[in-house]
């Protein structure tokens, strides 16, 4: 066949456009316009919030700081987006975005300063992505962060017609001498915890695979909760510690390392702070009450206890280690704002725990 011929052959029938190959410019176009409410509602001082251009600027001259570093982090929220497809709810997500990132901001003293989004999905569905946006300038209104950017990409192929994947970035300042960690955690030191709002945003994998080897309807009561369904409880936001954290911070002296506990619980994030291996923290895991959704998981699933606390965050989210002189404090002031906390445990050298971290019940 002569190339003349090949070509009249594929010049035939409809003209192939984006739009027809799956990706819709106006659609997305909309979506920025109808946003630009939301995400104004997030603006700081140092930021406009407005969107649109090509990056997201920050005016660092308005945080008046002497000495500062930047803090950055980046995370996502993982297979707990499959259970919020799957019961069309997404008014927590988005928090759920925000709180992975700026948790890890405050937990090294850095104040946040804004958040950027990347939202992609196979198919757009702008009454979702609003629904999600809306969700994320919430969690950057509880955190005092602002939302001065975002992409949204459809990529037709890459995902399934109603599935989608959210990445969140956010930047923090803090003044050089108040970084955290602070090198000088030793014996004596008192571990505070704080705790979750739940499952967080970690282990849902666990999670998805006991709900379904089990055959578990999340549309039912959750044992001994009667008052929320499975799913409600599964899909609770991950809580923000930014405003508290920052309270503690300015106002009571004593703090020496924070730790965000995510995938790995307790054992594997509260190391993390710590200076060297010859730390050790000794946590008694009778000083607070694991809450329902952890032991109705542990014993569905027949989780051994070492797994669920190297999994999942066992109800405490937060953990600050203190200065024993300072820790009545610390309790006292937590206590006059009503912040619900719990002495977990203290500090002591490792002589043969090799993970740092050693657990006891009275």
């Amino acid at each position: 066949m002569s190339e003349e011929k090949i070509n009249k052959k594929h010049n035939k029938g409809e003209k192939i456009t984006y739009s027809s190959s799956g990706v819709d410019i106006e659609k997305a176009n909309d979506l920025i316009e109808n946003i630009k409410p939301i995400v104004k509602k997030t603006q700081r001082p140092g930021a406009d919030t407005k969107i649109g251009g090509f990056g997201g600027i920050f005016d660092l001259s308005y945080c008046n700081y002497k000495d500062p570093l930047l803090v950055s982090s980046t995370d996502g929220v993982g297979t707990k987006l499959l259970l919020a497809i799957d019961h069309n709810f997404y008014d927590n997500i988005g928090i759920d975005l925000v709180a992975m990132c700026v948790n890890d901001l405050i937990v090294q003293g850095a104040e946040p300063l804004y958040f950027l989004d990347y939202f992609a999905t196979g198919i757009l569905s702008n009454e979702v992505a609003e629904r999600i946006i809306k969700s994320i300038a919430e969690g950057c209104i509880q955190s005092n962060c602002a939302l001065i950017g975002g992409e949204t990409a459809e990529m037709p192929g890459l995902y399934e017609k109603k599935h989608f994947d959210l990445a969140g970035f956010s930047v923090g300042i803090v003044e050089r001498d108040l970084l955290l960690p602070s090198k000088n955690i030793q014996e004596g030191d008192i571990v505070i915890g704080f705790p979750s709002n739940g499952l967080h945003s970690n282990g849902y994998s666990l999670v998805r695979n006991i709900i379904k080897q089990k055959n578990i309807k999340t549309s039912l009561p959750m044992p001994n909760d009667s008052k929320k369904t499975i799913s409600e409880v599964l899909l609770e936001p991950t809580r923000i510690y930014v405003k508290l954290i920052l309270d503690l911070l300015n106002n009571i002296e004593g703090i020496k390392a924070i730790s965000h506990i995510t995938g790995g619980g307790i054992t594997e994030n509260l190391p993390r702070v710590f200076p060297n291996t010859s730390i050790n923290a000794e946590i008694n895991l009778s000083s607070w009450d694991r809450p329902e959704i952890f032991n109705w998981l542990k014993s569905l699933g027949n989780i051994d206890e070492d797994e669920i606390l190297k999994t999942l965050n066992c109800g405490i989210g937060l953990i600050v280690i203190v200065d024993p002189s300072n820790a009545k404090n610390i309790s006292s002031y937590l206590n006059k704002i009503n912040e619900n906390h719990f002495v977990i445990g203290e500090i002591t050298n490792n002589k043969k725990n090799n993970s740092g971290i050693t657990y006891k019940r009275d």
